[in-house]
């Protein structure tokens, strides 16, 4: 059985000490979709939400999400994010929201990536909430990832 590196020897979970490694260019990018009734669909297009604007402000909490992921997932290391980006495509039955993260660092950076499409999907869905609670929010993955020793990673 192949050892966690999570996990010591007497199977308790640790932080993997990165000390030792040398920081490499690092990103990683993540997609999700929340499935939306027509009828928040339509409130998006036309700009008729109770709480404003939906995508700027699931922008931030995306953002915000992303700097933070290491409080939120207790063996994640804080890492100095060199970039952070999130997108929206808007269809007829839901939202992708897609999230981008570069850092150069000892260790990957495809959490705070998936945090930050997490979190604004959640945003979404509680910007929208006071029209109807008909929303799925579901697909949530790691599209691709660069750098480190484990190298390339891209979903098919």
């Amino acid at each position: 059985m192949k050892r966690l590196s999570h996990l010591d020897e007497q199977g308790r979970a640790r932080m993997v000490d990165v000390g030792a490694k040398q920081p490499t260019r690092r990103r990683a990018r993540a997609e999700g979709f929340v499935q939306l009734a027509p009828e928040l669909v339509a409130a998006i297009r036309s700009g008729d939400t109770p709480k404003g604007d939906v995508f700027a402000t699931a922008r931030i909490a995306g953002i915000q999400a992303a700097k933070r992921a290491h409080e939120l997932i207790p063996l994640c290391h804080p890492l100095p994010l060199d970039h952070i980006e999130l997108d929206f495509a808007l269809a007829d039955d839901g939202v992708r929201v897609t999230a981008a993260a570069a850092v150069t660092a000892k260790t990957g950076v495809e959490m705070e990536a998936l945090t930050a499409v997490s979190v604004a999907a959640l945003t979404i869905y509680d910007m929208l909430k006071g029209i109807s609670h008909e929303m799925r929010i579901d697909r949530i993955r790691l599209r691709e990832k660069s750098g480190g020793k484990s190298g390339d990673y891209r979903a098919d």
